[in-house]
Order: structure tokens, then sequence, then C-alpha cells
């Protein structure tokens, strides 16, 4: 937030008797807002560069869906590989392809075609807004011409849209045709997240129900819907969980939710890899390559036993 979280709630505090319908529809324009790329960190700003020469190997794609433009970028199999299947990458919010180049690459070291999406609002995709609704779009998108998906992987935010747009829970979007799922580090309840958003901002009730109501308008479904569990449930898709026990942005618990779903789900920990390090984790690209080259041919789909280091 640029705005001093004491000043917006006094804003909001004030909408809240005299207008909580608009309240709620600025909140949500507050939540879906997404980071400022000009106050990158140096860290963040380094990383990109480094990431020059990984990037220069993908073509990038410029798509467009009913919700807006973004980039994809679609990397070919390793040398020697032939593109037998394609796996989709989604990053998570507030990131972008370049901080998944190890499990970009532990793919195509698997002979699989990589397609990478910058969601709207990050990396190479223009816009300064993401919200449930623009990101299953997006994976609807590239699915429809980059596609077909043997696997999608998603990190963190991009955990929740992969799932949310398999089990097609934003009205009007063809479901994501998948075999198999990814989630590393991927919240369980978009409903608990806006919950702490709310909190933070200090959000009345009316608010609250107009910002919630915001999402149902957008999504044509009610908040509760993104649930990754509940989606899980109802989707036979074999999903790999891989989640750190330190994670201090997505709670570990989100995590054994999602593995309660049923048995065609597998959790694994990835002890002392946190949020974001996880990606790099070589025991944690290990798992995702391991699990991706347990598709195999259409006979050998299906659950596959992982192993831990």
């Amino acid at each position: 937030m640029s705005w001093p979280l004491p000043l917006l709630a006094g804003l909001f505090c004030t909408a809240e008797t005299f207008a909580p319908r608009l309240a709620g529809r600025a909140a949500f324009a507050l939540f879906c807002r997404t980071p400022d790329p000009a106050r990158a960190s140096q860290r963040a700003r380094e990383a990109v560069r480094a990431a020059r020469p990984f990037m220069a190997q993908a073509r990038k794609h410029r798509l467009t869906s009913a919700y807006g433009d973004f980039v994809c970028h679609e990397f070919r199999p390793a040398a020697g590989g032939r593109g037998w299947a394609t796996a989709l990458v989604v990053h998570g919010w507030g990131s972008r392809t370049e901080h998944l180049q190890a499990i970009i690459e532990a793919l195509r070291g698997q002979g699989m075609r990589v397609v990478a999406l910058d969601l709207p609002g990050h990396g190479a995709s223009p816009g300064r807004r993401l919200n449930m609704a623009q990101a299953v779009a997006a994976v609807g998108t590239a699915q429809l011409w980059l596609g077909p998906f043997s696997l999608a992987v998603g990190h963190s935010f991009g955990g929740a849209v992969v799932v949310s747009a398999a089990a097609g829970a934003v009205a009007g979007l063809a479901p994501l045709a998948v075999d198999r799922l990814v989630l590393i580090a991927a919240p369980n309840s978009m409903q608990e997240v806006f919950q702490v958003f709310a909190d933070r901002c200090r959000l009345g009730r009316r608010t609250r129900a107009a910002l919630n109501a915001e999402v149902e308008r957008i999504t044509g479904a009610p908040l509760s819907t993104f649930s990754v569990a509940a989606q899980m449930r109802r989707l036979a898709v074999p999903a790999l969980v891989l989640h750190a026990p330190d994670d201090r942005e997505v709670p570990p618990a989100d995590a054994e939710a999602i593995a309660a779903a049923g048995p065609h789900v597998e959790r694994r920990w990835i002890a002392g890899a946190g949020h974001r390090r996880i990606l790099s984790d070589p025991r944690a690209v290990q798992q995702v390559a391991a699990f991706a080259a347990g598709l195999g041919t259409p006979a050998k789909r299906g659950r596959v036993a992982i192993t831990t280091s």
C-alpha cells in the first residue's frame, strides 16, 4: 500500500457509515493493485538482470484474453528433447517468470516444452492490477494458443490460480484440461486471504460484505468458492503439494488442508526453504522433475511415489 495504513483505515471507517458499497469497491481495487516495478528492491532487479541469458532462450508471446493483455514465455526442451509434453508454469503475487528459472530448467531437462505465464501486472505483462478472473482467463487463453498442457505448476497465488482454472471456478471460462498439478507454497483459502486484508484495513461489516460482493461480481462465484482444498476434492487430478514448515507468508496449515483433499494429493515438506527460496531449493526442484517424469506415456499417467532426501 502506498498510503499509510492509519489513513486508509480512517477513510474506510468513514465510508462504512456513508457509502459502504463504494468503500467495498475501493477496497477491492486496492487489493488488486500489483507492486510497482519501479520500486523493486536492488536484489530483485539484480535477479532479473542475472536471468536475462535464460529468458533470451524463450519465445515471447503477447496474448489477449477477455480481461486484457499479458505475456507468455515459451521454452523449448533441453538439447535432444522432443517436447513430448508441455508444462504450464505460473508465478505468485509480486513475482515473475525469472524467479521460476530452476523449475523451468528442470522440466526442460525432462524433455518437456514449458510455457511460463507472466500474470497481468507482473513481469513483461502490462498493467498494475490483477484479480482471479484475469489470472484464470490468462491461463485459459494460454491453453487455447499454446496448449494443451499435461502439467501445471503454480507458486503461491499461482497455485490457487491453476487449481481454480482446472476447477472451472470463474463463470464463463472453460476449465483448464491438465493431467497433473504441482502446488508450491500455495494458499488454501482466498477467503482467508481477503479476511487478513480486511482486518489490516480495519474494514467494517458492510464494507466487507461489499468487498465480497465485488469478488462475486467479477468472477461469477462467491468468494468461498476459491478454496483449493474444496476444489481439489472435486478434481480427479493427481497433485503434488510442496511447502516449507518455516513459510512465513503462507501458513503450513494450508498445505495440510490441501493434502487432506484426498489420496490423489501428495504433500511433501521442504524444510528451511521459506516461501520464495523453495523455488530454487534442489529438493523441491528434484521433486517437481520426478513428478513430471511420472507422466510418461498416457498409459503411465497417475500417482507416483516421490522420495525425499
